[in-house]
């Protein structure tokens, strides 16, 4: 208990000395920067945990793109479950007797009983808007529960929808061939009651009504939907499962609440691992801080140690009490880190609050214990050698100040650091290879920021140098190479990661949208009926001025490869499967498009016959394990098709023509049910607009689908996640400056001895200060450089390697980077420096020599 008591009071007066700010600091860095991610992370996988039977709708959901054997529903009858057909598919949906353009969304047509777990919840103000849906003034926030489904006649629109074409209640909408009045506004419903990753509008309707609506055409891609509950043991429905799984076909699927939304959770996991390897960044420059503040207290704690030893404290006594310092030390800081983390997990909801569209459940306490238990590894791990050379001061030091220092074992605190930091990243990313790439890119971007650092460093010695202010400023920069190197590698990276998410990805969208011909379409029209074609194509031609083609395409899945079953299980639960599993848009070509080139094999002929074979994607080809002569069989409704490919094709998707990964001969589809699709530019008029509601109401089956506004939804959930990124990447920035904070402090002695010297031989006091404020402005101007050098290249790889557009000089910045770095560096390294010429020289020159 009295060593405690002592570990206390030094702690107190080394807080008071600022003895202890950076270390403090830095683990309040390294605990934040992980504990955000942490929290936000565990209360979105929460939110999915409490709400997964919600997600379901039910206990379990069989779905399928056709419709499902009655089997399914029979099977759970006798076993006493409830069941819940439900039909999704796509529509445009418009208000009648309104000018407002028909949006095209989700349709839902359910049963009786819908849904089976869960509720519908519904605006609470029957006359309400989509505003006073949402909770705005008037209206009930939290909605009314729903009794039932809609009555036949009746939809239900969501608030998006009733948003978009300003519905209130009363007001009647188009659907297909009928018209629906609008019963309610539905606030929530399952499928996306917890708010994450939610698709576009939405209505309800009842199942009884999808027979007059004659929208279930051939092109409509349609999902049907079984679900099951069971109000009984949970392990009743155990069997049912086992038994529904063996009677399972190639494009059905069934999930449970312990497999809910296998989508939406991988993309969940995959941005958390992002997020969490992106704050270990910042983690990592935290450590290399703690590492430099611990080098700095061994220094300045060699006289106390000897202290100790004279008053009779043993090596293990005087281990213990610095030890328990750096313990309690660790804890405070720790706990002021949580507190940072928990205001800002609150922060990253805010900034992603349009993609969660719903209040989070409150964090647990698992990432919090994470988050401290990092940083009190992370100090101890850089930490802890430093302290067992306190351990070993000599008591004569205390008469003899000559004496050299005991052996540091620096080396072994950078490889016990590194080891720890090492596990971390492991363990944040769960997956040895993509654990190793991390290790591998952070340690090579830093090493190599640090070498091209000294590189300039060793170029600027060279140059003419005129004035004391600036030959004082590179001398410091010179003299310290290996410390001057490792802040410029550091400030560098911090730099480098926000411009890349603010300045480069702002110019790469809009090189892309620059890159796009001035005449692509900006609208495709789907699920045009064969006696539809003429006059649809007529009103495509009428309002862009030029001929338009609309394009054959019939459903069909594959079904064999050269004779055998296609196996889909060879390609696990990857993307790949998925891409097996569905049914393809297959379409009958004569010639090839322009937005195609042959790469293998070669093209039919115009006047082909419809045998003449099947031409590839080359990536669907590649991604399935299909090539040249393999002989393929598509199951199209029943009929099978079979033919050979003979050609593989490189496809510009970028152009936004209408495209195909399998096209066949021409004829090749005749007597198949198929429907046609085409792409049009319809110019931002009234009369474009206008033209949209009146293909729609002569052809209700008609999608059109408007690129520009899915643009601008993948746009706005890009700057959404963009933006959380930056949040990340600041704690980066801190750990920059951190470091630079951590080297100022370690080598604080020496500028005072310099300062002292100086003014000792006539240095004026503003002369020293303009040559510390020159140094930091060098240093942050080559850190600046080289980061807008990294952002630049790494800008250009993306542009030729995942664009494949120019790559455009942005003068912009290389300004950004040099004014910004020079200025945020030279702020924090005055503000940290400037009290070394407060102190007398004779004062300085007697402590210190």
């Amino acid at each position: 208990m009295a060593t405690i008591r002592l570990a206390w009071r030094m702690l107190a007066r080394d807080w008071r000395a600022h003895e202890l700010d950076v270390l403090v600091a830095a683990i309040v860095l390294a605990v934040a920067s992980v504990g955000t991610v942490g929290f936000f992370a565990d209360r979105v996988k929460s939110a999915l945990t409490r709400e997964a039977n919600l997600l379901l709708g039910g206990d379990v959901m069989i779905s399928a793109d056709r419709p499902l054997p009655d089997k399914f529903i029979a099977q759970a009858s006798a076993r006493g479950f409830s069941t819940s057909p439900v039909v999704r598919f796509n529509s445009m949906v418009a208000r009648t007797g309104a000018d407002a353009a028909p949006v095209l969304s989700t349709v839902k047509a359910v049963t009786s009983g819908y849904p089976l777990r869960g509720a519908i919840m519904l605006a609470g103000n029957a006359g309400s808007t989509a505003k006073d849906a949402a909770g705005g003034a008037g209206a009930d926030s939290a909605g009314t529960t729903a009794s039932s489904v809609p009555a036949q006649g009746v939809a239900w629109p969501d608030t998006r929808l009733a948003d978009r074409l300003k519905l209130h209640v009363g007001d009647r909408i188009a659907l297909g061939d009928s018209t629906f009045a609008v019963g309610a506004i539905v606030l929530q419903e399952p499928e996306v009651a917890a708010g994450l990753l939610t698709g576009g509008p939405r209505v309800l309707i009842n199942a009884a009504d999808l027979a007059a609506t004659n929208l279930l055409q051939p092109g409509n891609r349609a999902t049907y939907r079984l679900l099951v509950a069971d109000n009984g043991a949970a392990s009743r429905l155990d069997s049912y499962i086992a038994w529904a799984r063996t009677e399972l076909k190639v494009g059905q699927r069934m999930e449970n609440v312990r497999d809910v939304q296998p989508e939406v959770k991988q993309t969940l996991e995959r941005a958390e691992k992002f997020l969490s390897l992106s704050s270990l960044v910042a983690v990592m420059l935290a450590a290399v801080a703690i590492a430099l503040a611990a080098s700095r207290y061994l220094r300045r704690h060699l006289d106390t140690a000897a202290i100790l030893k004279c008053h009779g404290a043993s090596r293990a006594r005087t281990l213990s009490l610095f030890a328990i310092q750096f313990l309690l030390a660790g804890l405070l800081a720790s706990a002021i880190g949580i507190v940072v983390a928990l205001v800002g997990q609150q922060l990253l909801v805010a900034v992603l609050q349009s993609i969660t569209r719903t209040e989070l459940p409150l964090p647990g306490v698992l990432p919090g214990i994470s988050a401290f238990a990092i940083g009190l590894l992370m100090l101890f791990g850089f930490a802890l050698p430093p302290l067992f050379t306190l351990a070993s001061a000599a008591p004569l030091r205390v008469l003899r100040r000559d004496l050299p220092r005991p052996k540091a074992w620096g080396i072994v605190a950078y490889v016990l650091g590194a080891a720890v930091f090492a596990g971390l990243i492991a363990w944040q990313a769960q997956d040895l290879t993509t654990a190793m790439l991390t290790i591998g890119g952070i340690a090579g971007l830093l090493v190599t920021s640090a070498l091209v650092a000294a590189l300039a460093i060793a170029a600027l010695k060279r140059l003419p140098q005129r004035g004391v202010t600036w030959r004082f400023g590179l001398a410091n920069l010179s003299r310290r190479p290996l410390a001057s190197s490792l802040q410029i590698g550091a400030l560098s990276l911090g730099l480098m990661a926000l411009l890349l998410l603010t300045v480069v990805r702002g110019d790469l969208l809009r090189t892309w949208r620059a890159s796009l011909p001035p005449d692509a379409p900006n609208q495709f029209v789907v699920n045009v009926l064969p006696d539809q074609v003429d006059g649809v194509r007529a009103q495509m031609a009428t309002v862009s001025q030029r001929n338009a083609t609309l394009y054959p395409m019939v459903r069909g899945r594959l079904t064999q490869v050269n004779g055998k079953s296609f196996d889909t299980a060879q390609f696990g639960e990857s993307r790949s499967r998925r891409l097996a599993e569905r049914e393809f848009n297959l379409s009958a070509l004569a010639t090839l498009p322009a937005t195609n080139r042959i790469v293998a094999g070669a093209f039919w002929k115009p006047d082909a016959g419809a045998d003449s074979g099947i031409s590839m994607e080359e990536g669907i080809a590649r991604s399935l394990k299909l090539k040249l002569g393999d002989e393929l069989t598509f199951d199209i409704a029943g009929t099978p098709l079979k033919g050979r490919v003979t050609s593989l094709r490189k496809v510009d998707w970028d152009s936004f023509q209408p495209n195909f990964f399998t096209l066949f001969a021409p004829h090749a589809l005749d007597n198949l049910p198929t429907s046609y699709l085409g792409a049009v530019r319809v110019p931002a008029t009234p009369a474009g607009t206008s033209w949209v509601s009146e293909l729609v109401a002569r052809y209700p089956n008609v999608l059109v689908i408007d690129i520009g506004d899915v643009i601008r939804q993948v746009q706005a959930i890009m700057d959404q996640v963009s933006r959380a990124i930056e949040f990340v990447f600041l704690f980066t920035l801190a750990g920059g400056l951190l470091v630079l904070q951590a080297a100022i402090a370690s080598t604080q002695d020496e500028r005072r001895f310099d300062a002292a010297v100086l003014r000792t031989l006539g240095a004026s006091r503003r002369q020293l200060n303009a040559a510390q404020v020159a140094e930091f402005l060098l240093l942050g101007a080559l850190a600046g450089l080289l980061a807008a050098s990294g952002a630049s290249v790494v800008g250009f790889l993306l542009a030729r390697q995942v664009f494949d557009i120019p790559f455009s000089f942005n003068a912009l910045l290389w300004l950004y980077a040099l004014v910004g770095g020079a200025a945020c560096v030279a702020a924090a390294g005055w503000l940290g420096t400037r009290d070394t010429l407060d102190r007398p020289p004779i004062e300085v020159l007697r402590q210190l020599t």
